[in-house]
């Protein structure tokens, strides 16, 4: 683990999510190659890397959307997979109450208002009744901007309001880790920065949060950690400030080289 790391573990206590020798593959194609990585308590981890690296499918084993096939994932309390045995479909399920997660896609219901949207996961899921539901549900409507969107439907939706929805409605299951899966990068240049704000409040918040991401000026100024993945490995990982302005490493200097050049 990187000597950072050790460093701000020691200082602040138990992990949130505890993944040691994570390893994954689709056939004969390796995809995660023995990760070990801590997230603490109201840390920012920001994961970074070129495509094809392993960024998603990592964050998608810590919520139990892919099973791998070593390794182990402790999360909220809960061991989520050791060697290759996940949790029974109910216990996933619990589990994923309190683990949120927010795809580039969206993923709304599209037959159901950004109100339904917001609230059918507590109606179902926590038994809230539809009251309770739809006063918290307004409550995270005003938080992302969107309280005037209520009773839209989602094809009525720019893509930027449509992931401040998806946001919402994953809060609205009150996570106590949020996954962020390339939250921004499905739209247009001009809308990502209106996602970006609402990840802002929610890091100063103190959510405990994972972002696989290409917008580098968020990880910079959001991240506590920020992690560079390649060919199925974390090759390098520490503060913002270290990565981009002192890595150590000469592939994450030449991936932030053809990135940064790029934008």
């Amino acid at each position: 683990m990187n000597a950072a790391l050790k460093k701000i573990e020691s200082a602040a206590g138990e992990p949130m999510v505890r993944i040691r020798g994570l390893r994954k593959a689709f056939g004969d194609h390796v995809v995660l190659n023995g990760i070990d990585f801590d997230v603490l308590p109201s840390q920012v981890v920001v994961v970074i890397g070129p495509s094809g690296s392993g960024k998603s499918t990592f964050l998608r084993c810590c919520n139990g959307l892919e099973q791998p096939q070593g390794g182990q994932i402790d999360i909220c309390g809960r061991t989520l997979v050791r060697d290759g045995t996940m949790l029974s479909e109910a216990e996933l399920n619990a589990l994923r109450e309190e683990v949120g997660m927010v795809f580039q896609s969206f993923n709304l219901f599209p037959h159901l208002s950004v109100l339904d949207n917001v609230t059918v996961g507590p109606r179902m899921l926590r038994k809230l009744s539809r009251a309770a539901a739809e006063t918290e549900a307004h409550a995270l409507l005003a938080k992302v901007g969107l309280a005037h969107k209520a009773s839209a439907m989602p094809a009525s939706l720019s893509g930027g309001q449509k992931q401040r929805v998806a946001i919402a409605r994953a809060l609205a299951m009150h996570p106590r880790v949020m996954l962020f899966d390339e939250p921004t990068s499905a739209l247009d240049p001009e809308l990502v920065g209106e996602v970006l704000q609402v990840m802002k409040v929610l890091a100063a918040e103190g959510m405990t949060m994972m972002v696989v991401t290409h917008e580098m000026d968020f990880a910079r100024e959001v991240g506590d950690v920020v992690v560079v993945m390649d060919g199925g490995g974390i090759i390098e990982a520490g503060p913002p400030e270290t990565i981009f302005t002192a890595p150590t490493q000469e592939r994450t200097r030449s991936f932030l080289q053809a990135v940064l050049t790029r934008t």
